[in-house]
């Protein structure tokens, strides 16, 4: 069993992503995994270090540790939201946010265009990364790992009803969805055949979220006939999203989960016409 230190990635401060380029047409993000902030942004952000975590995607680089192809992305999503589009990548209002005041004043000028070349800058990086997939294997997978909060109104409040909150749910909104079937199909028959604690995993698609997130979005319209881009969004079964505290049997397990879909994914990618 991992301890915590073993399971919390430390990249450094200064850091914007990490990108790791292996043999395989599969690819991994976890583009809100991040939580440093640029310096500058500290003594304007009203949120503390906990309340950012909590809306944060914590242990989800966990998950795609094993995948050959993975981007890891080290901001946090309130310094600059990479999952939106330039219009809304910045928190500007408490509706863009949770309801929550994310900063104390206006932010300058030169604060707001360097969130925004740094939005660019990553989307730059990851279209140079899957036009390599694409040539090398004629088609790639994007599985955009992200997690979801099921106790909103508080640590004691009772879970989101299991009807609108699977374990995992899979955003399919913005793929050509007869084209990638095959592949969406299979992923969802080898997550549900998972057993953890001796129960198969609950793994629905487009119930608590539907994939409208800018990088699927982003995929399907550079590459609509080479790249499947599934949002796969994890309840936070592994952690207390209020405290922070991870489940690390739950952590592994949820990361053996998604290894072992790899020569699956594979297998279909190959298959197709």
């Amino acid at each position: 069993m991992p301890s915590f230190q073993d399971i919390i990635a430390d990249p450094d401060p200064l850091d914007w992503w990490s990108a790791h380029r292996g043999a395989s047409p599969v690819v991994g993000t976890a583009v809100h995994n991040g939580h440093h902030l640029r310096s500058d942004l500290e003594g304007l952000i009203t949120l503390d270090s906990d309340e950012r975590l909590r809306e944060e995607d914590p242990f989800t680089e966990f998950f795609i540790r094993d995948l050959p192809n993975r981007i890891i992305f080290h901001r946090s999503r309130f310094e600059v939201d990479i999952n939106r589009d330039r219009n809304d990548a910045i928190y500007f209002k408490p509706e863009q946010a949770w309801g929550l005041t994310v900063w104390k004043e206006r932010l300058p000028d030169e604060a707001i265009a360097s969130a925004l070349r740094l939005h660019e800058a990553y989307y730059d990086m990851l279209e140079t990364h899957l036009r390599g997939l694409e040539r090398q294997y004629g088609a790639f997978v994007l599985l955009d790992v992200h997690s979801y909060n099921h106790r909103r109104d508080g640590a004691d409040a009772p879970e989101m009803a299991i009807e609108v909150a699977p374990q995992i749910n899979l955003g399919t909104f913005s793929m050509d969805r007869r084209r990638w079937a095959p592949v969406v199909e299979a992923f969802t028959e080898q997550l549900r055949a998972f057993q953890f604690r001796g129960l198969h995993m609950d793994v629905r698609e487009n119930i608590a979220f539907h994939g409208r997130g800018e990088q699927t979005r982003f995929v399907h319209e550079r590459f609509p006939r080479s790249g499947c881009a599934i949002a796969v969004e994890f309840k936070k079964v592994f952690m207390d999203e209020w405290t922070g505290e991870p489940d690390i049997e739950a952590l592994e397990a949820m990361r053996k989960m998604v290894r072992l879909s790899l020569p699956v994914l594979e297998e279909t990618l190959r298959a197709l016409p």
